[in-house]
């Protein structure tokens, strides 16, 4: 989602003086990648135990757990894994394109194989990885869509377009958009290839088209099947970190917007035809909500504004830094003076998008309230891109 903010609001972040941060966030990440894809065929997918892990409350730099490491080969597959690497190189490689070439072809390189190996050898990762069940996959069509359409856009090679064009599953209108499900990810960034001009209207690409924008229809509640909102108007999926699908929605909304308005189109939706103009507005009211515009009259992202969470759900922000006290915090030791503590975390994770309200806008500030406490990077990466398009 890095990737794609560079790539549609590369100048907003220019001007903000954010792009080479940007940057630098996404080549920590695709550097990663790099070092856990060494084979064409062999794909690092998980350090450590996730039971393991959970039973301790300590800093990354105390962490006493295991950090084994699993991959997804041959003869142990995992397509959604595979496929969603692809499209996280094929991305970033677009991003990297005009600051570094090089840079590119190699990320280039490394989504080609990934994506053929996905393609050879199927299977559901956590089948091969079984200490990956906290992240369990739904299935992997949506995750070999999702790469084809962003090897698509990275190279307009006839293998990806044939692939999209032929595929027996065009993933019907979602409900959301999340780590799970890329399908209305895909639809939409086909959705944008074809209002540019750069892709065909017809068959399969048709398909794609239509169920993306019934999908941002439903957001924009002028649809046949709207998304829930709380009392308040906030977009509302889940009571488990229901904000990492309000942000990755509203940046498909809001990209898709700039697209129409180029198309000089709008959005055909069950309740009529909606601007461009009204799609950013929408995604405004949205993040004006999150930044503190509701009930509770709190900012969910951490450090900004008056009010905002102060007993966040994260190991390292909870417990003082080791810069500060280089005694390790032992497993248990963590949660008996750092989670249990009624006091605000040392560290203020600036930044963070944390879980969020459920749908009565109640929110419980509690380093034990997981569900609304926690922020993740499904959270604060789509945001990056919404922020930069309203700023």
């Amino acid at each position: 989602m890095l990737s794609w903010t560079v790539i549609d609001f590369g100048s907003q972040l220019s001007a903000g003086k954010e792009l080479d941060n940007a940057l630098a966030a996404i080549k920590w990440g695709t550097d990663y990648f790099i070092k856990a894809h060494p084979q064409a065929n062999i794909l690092y997918g998980q350090v450590g135990d996730g039971d393991a892990d959970h039973a301790c409350w300590q800093r990354p730099e105390d962490m006493t757990t295991p950090r084994t490491s699993y991959k997804i080969d041959e003869q142990n597959p995992g397509s959604d894994l595979a496929g969603e690497t692809a499209a996280a190189f094929a991305a970033a490689s677009i991003a990297f394109s005009k600051s570094d070439s090089d840079y590119s072809s190699q990320l280039l390189d490394h989504a080609k194989q990934l994506f053929d190996f996905a393609k050879s050898h199927q299977g559901i990762y956590q089948n091969s990885i079984p200490q990956a069940h906290f992240y369990s996959s739904s299935g992997f069509q949506d995750e070999l869509l999702w790469a084809a359409a962003w090897l698509f856009r990275a190279t307009n090679d006839k293998t990806y377009s044939d692939y999209l064009s032929s595929s027996g599953n065009t993933g019907g209108t979602r409900t959301m958009f999340s780590w799970d499900d890329k399908c209305s990810g895909a639809q939409i960034l086909i959705s944008k290839l074809i209002l540019e001009g750069k892709a065909p209207s017809d068959g399969n690409w048709g398909s794609f088209k239509n169920q993306g924008e019934q999908f941002i229809c439903n957001v924009v509640q002028k649809g046949s099947n709207n998304v829930k909102k709380t009392n308040a108007g906030a977009l509302w999926w889940d009571s488990f970190n229901n904000l990492q699908y309000t942000t990755s929605t509203l940046f498909l909304t809001l990209s898709y917007s700039d697209s129409l308005s180029s198309a000089k189109s709008s959005l055909n939706c069950p309740a009529g035809a909606i601007s461009s103009d009204r799609l950013i507005s929408f995604a405004r009211s949205q993040v004006d909500y999150i930044l503190g515009k509701n009930p509770k009259g709190m900012s969910y992202m951490v450090g900004f504004g008056s009010s905002f969470p102060v007993q966040v759900h994260h190991r390292g922000a909870s417990i003082v830094s080791i810069k500060q006290s280089s005694a390790q915090v032992t497993c248990q030791e963590g949660f008996n003076v750092w989670f249990n503590s009624q006091s605000p975390n040392p560290n203020v994770l600036e930044g963070a998008i944390v879980g969020g309200p459920d749908q009565g806008d109640n929110y419980t500030d509690s380093r034990s309230n997981f569900q609304q406490a926690e922020p993740a990077t499904a959270n604060s990466g789509p945001i990056v891109g919404v922020l930069a398009r309203l700023a």
